[in-house]
């Protein structure tokens, strides 16, 4: 089935019926307008500037940061997308009236300098001085607003942040709040095919090695050369320069390894730390009338949708909306088992339209009558309204049981199943981790039914009604471990009438970090948080008993009746993480029943 939104109740006017009746009144010059911007420092950034072509008088700006390219080269004779980032947003907003700006962030692209890290506190300062730039200009109406997927979109938050007077709105698209969290160290644990695979992918790019950027299915197109220099740049000589002052950017791999712990400083750099390069870290500096448009996917990596919600919730005093699909990272696919396509019918350039017209262009879109979020329920195939997170205000609780059962009643008696972490198993390469590293993936946990047979597990009796999961539910586990640490995957799971099993959602912590904190004012959570800081990490004592809550990343999805819910359990994912400890499988033993019940709380409720 379909994500299109057209046919929705969840919306009093829907996304795509407001994009089809907006018009677009002007035309999209054939190039923009590129120059270098100098900072502070003296360190040059490039920009290209789209202005409407027919429009008159002062304009709202769209701002995007990016380390991807503002504009590439076309090889001589060569066709193709020479902007196939940011291009979806040049050519959607720009005839609708709107300046947009792009520029290549500081060592990347065309643009001057050495990175440090990615979303700097640099680049942060060079965005403030892009927006005292834009304000300056004749064409310039004195707002701005900022968007972008991924990267860029968190660059948004930090423009922000800044306090700069003319940012009136920001739209981060599928962007993390946490970089450690969200990002690298789901669970304290790091993802290590991400930090080697988006290295690659940099190096590629900053490095201008196109042999190697061909391996990235965004960028295969032959006649894609390199960077395009800004218009002062004509034989390319200064973009030689500054493509070689980026032989000198940090490289990933040896820079996350560096992190830990959450929030610990570089040995070299008190001041620097995990949180220098996470948009929760400065969100005191968003000023409360600055609109907020947080968007994510449900299979959007280890974390990001956690990123969008908490976004959501920290910056409550702020005019904000949230909207979570049935996309991965970027909306490059719809990710449901049922979809109609493979492609997102959904508008979403049609509600960030329809947000930055409301907010930044002064326009009655009527975004202020719509609820504040909106969700997609996969297998009921369904968009659903909210007016607070989370939805669903009720609990089921769910035990361990005999058998390999879940009950709704706590057993009596007390017992315990045994398994023990597989270094060689992992959850396969068609999944949520790979999109997150560039890597293509347009179907998802299509061998899940192998890969969790495999593991141990319990299941309920089959539903007698459809039931909506919507949230995050919580594994709660009495367990012990045979090592001094382990990393604990668990999986939700729903087996069909027929036999079918289909991945839902998952969990992940080390229990090094198993210790809980209450959630800080810049990082507002309504599920377990943990600091992941050293000073609140444990090991375990081998064989003792340990109560561990992990929260599963949220979704929404309708089990339907006659299916059972599955609880799985794993102690490794060897196609992403690191081993934990390294080379020594622990022994897990899940207490059930007593005083050590081990459950499953799931927000659940009968699906209308």
């Amino acid at each position: 089935m379909s994500d299109s939104d057209l046919n929705s109740s969840a919306w009093r006017l829907p996304p795509s019926a407001y994009a089809a009746a907006r018009e677009a009144d002007f035309a999209l010059p054939e190039a923009p307008a590129s120059r270098y911007l100098t900072m502070r420092d003296g360190c040059r950034i490039a920009v290209d500037l789209w202005l409407p072509e027919g429009a008159s008088g002062r304009l709202p700006t769209i701002v995007i940061l990016t380390p991807y390219y503002r504009r590439f080269r076309l090889r001589e004779g060569g066709s193709g997308d020479a902007i196939p980032n940011a291009g979806k947003f040049i050519r959607f907003f720009v005839p609708r009236g709107y300046a947009v700006l792009v520029a290549d962030v500081r060592g990347t692209g065309a643009s001057f300098g050495t990175r440090d890290s990615f979303r700097s506190p640099k680049e942060r300062e060079d965005s403030r001085e892009i927006a005292d730039w834009i304000v300056a200009q004749p064409w310039s109406d004195g707002r701005i607003g900022a968007t972008g997927i991924s990267y860029p979109g968190a660059a948004s938050d930090f423009l922000a942040s800044t306090g700069h007077p003319a940012v009136k709105a920001i739209a981060p698209l599928f962007a993390v709040w946490d970089t450690y969290a969200d990002n690298y160290y789901p669970g304290g644990i790091l993802l290590k095919e991400l930090a080697r695979s988006y290295d690659a992918l940099m190096v590629a790019m900053d490095h201008d090695r196109r042999d190697l950027l061909r391996n990235y299915v965004y960028y295969a197109n032959p006649d894609l050369a390199g960077p395009h220099p800004v218009d002062e740049d004509p034989d390319g000589a200064l973009l030689a320069e500054a493509l070689h002052e980026h032989l000198g950017n940090f490289r990933q791999p040896d820079f996350m390894g560096e992190f830990r712990f959450r929030e610990d400083p570089l040995p070299y750099d008190p001041g620097f730390s995990s949180a220098s390069f996470s948009p929760y870290s400065v969100a005191e500096g968003i000023r409360k009338d600055v609109a907020v448009l947080a968007v994510s996917g449900w299979m959007d990596g280890a974390g990001y949708a956690n990123g969008a919600i908490s976004r959501f919730l920290t910056l409550s005093d702020n005019p904000v909306h949230l909207l979570l699909g049935p996309w991965d990272h970027g909306a490059r696919c719809n990710v449901s088992p049922w979809r109609e396509q493979q492609d997102p019918q959904f508008s979403l350039l049609g509600e960030v339209l329809r947000f930055f017209d409301h907010y930044l262009m002064g326009r009655d879109s009527g975004i202020g009558a719509e609820a504040p979020i909106h969700y997609f329920s996969m297998h009921a195939e369904t968009w659903q309204a909210a007016s607070s997170w989370p939805p669903l205000e009720a609990t089921r609780r769910l035990h361990l049981a005999a058998g390999g059962e879940l009950t709704d009643t706590a057993p009596g008696a007390p017992g315990r199943d045994e398994t023990r972490a597989d270094f060689a198993a992992g959850s396969g390469h068609g999944t949520r981790y790979e999109r997150i590293a560039g890597i293509n993936s347009t179907t998802y946990y299509a061998d899940w039914a192998a890969r969790e047979a495999k593991l141990a597990g319990w299941s309920t009796a089959p539903l007698p009604q459809a039931m909506e999961l919507t949230g995050h539910g919580i594994a709660d586990l009495w367990l012990t471990a045979s090592e001094p640490d382990a990393a604990i995957f668990v999986y939700l799971s729903e087996v069909e009438a027929d036999g079918t099993t289909r991945y839902v959602t998952e969990g992940l912590l080390r229990a090094l970090h198993r210790k809980e904190s209450p959630a800080p004012s810049a990082y507002r959570t309504t599920w377990p948080f943990r600091s992941f800081r050293r000073q609140d990490a444990a090991p375990l004592a081998p064989g003792e008993t340990m109560r561990i809550r992990i929260p599963l990343l949220p979704t929404s999805w309708v089990f339907r009746a006659g299916s059972r819910i599955r609880l799985s359990i794993a102690g490794a994912d060897a196609d992403h993480c690191v081993q934990v400890p390294h080379g020594r499988p622990p022994r897990l033993a899940l207490l059930r029943g007593g005083d050590h019940a081990s459950a499953l709380d799931l927000p659940l409720r009968p699906h209308r």
